[in-house]
């Protein structure tokens, strides 16, 4: 299986599709520490094989800082009362005119919405399929001026 991905503003999919707003970013400039950004959405394309079809799969999304902490994604059930990973599952059917060996793509559209950094640092949100690292999407939080 094989994944793209990005980072933008803010992410929706709409019949198999994805439309993004200020997609293609990697920095967040901060005047101050921490900084709460309003909003952080992913663009997830899964290319799905002929094979992989008619079989559940799971992704799973975190954010890790530059020593591989696991940064909270929002309010979760964890003793902490914070959510550090993003999970949901999908199945994708095969439709009887695909070819043999035709691939099909399942687009996810994930957003976060007041994510805090506390320091300046190298981000990197991790994107794992069926429990094997797919992709890393860097971003930094750099301080402004």
């Amino acid at each position: 299986m094989e994944l793209d991905a990005f980072v933008a503003d803010s992410v929706v999919a709409v019949e198999g599709k994805l439309y993004a707003q200020g997609a293609g970013w990697n920095v967040i400039n901060a005047s101050q520490l921490p900084v709460r950004h309003a909003r952080i959405g992913l663009g997830l394309l899964v290319h799905v094989p002929y094979t992989e079809t008619n079989v559940p799969h799971r992704f799973d999304v975190r954010l890790d800082d530059s020593d591989g902490g696991r940064m909270p994604l929002g309010d979760g059930p964890t003793d902490d009362g914070r959510l550090y990973v993003v999970s949901g599952q999908f199945t994708v059917g095969r439709p009887p005119l695909l070819p043999p060996g035709d691939e099909q793509i399942v687009v996810i559209a994930l957003n976060f919405d007041g994510l805090v950094f506390e320091k300046a640092d190298a981000y990197n949100f991790v994107i794992e399929i069926n429990g094997v690292e797919l992709k890393r999407l860097p971003i930094r939080v750099a301080r402004a001026g």
